[in-house]
């Protein structure tokens, strides 16, 4: 599988509000920044399921891919999402894949960054 079809189907399965197919789109040593922080946000595949667990429950809850590129390994998406929000939130993903799984997500935007998933 090349690293678009490994991108497109954890957008597929976050789109379809599926925690286990999302999750299993992703290594268990996971790492999501939100730039510019130099800290993950997300560490883990565990912390990962437990982080989006309440967002993938969202009713609305919608990712739009408005521009993609692909370059080597790395998949960069101009994401457009709803239902994170009462606005529409504009994001840049960098999806980095290893080994068949997504490795690392740094998330550029535009202004103040989304609030990030509930970890209940």
């Amino acid at each position: 599988m090349d690293v678009v079809e490994i991108v497109q189907r954890q957008v597929d399965a976050y789109n379809a509000h599926d925690l286990d197919r999302f999750v299993a789109t992703y290594s268990d040593s996971v790492r999501i920044y939100r730039m510019p922080s130099a800290e993950p946000v997300i560490s883990g595949k565990a912390q990962m399921t437990e982080a989006y667990r309440a967002r993938l429950s969202t009713p609305g809850l919608h990712a739009e891919i408005l521009a993609r590129i692909v370059l080597g390994n790395k998949v960069i998406d101009h994401e457009r999402i709803r239902g994170i929000t009462d606005q529409l939130v504009e994001a840049l993903a960098i999806y980095e894949v290893a080994a068949g799984l997504i490795e690392t997500v740094w998330f550029f935007y535009p202004g103040p960054p989304i609030p990030l998933p509930n970890r209940s």
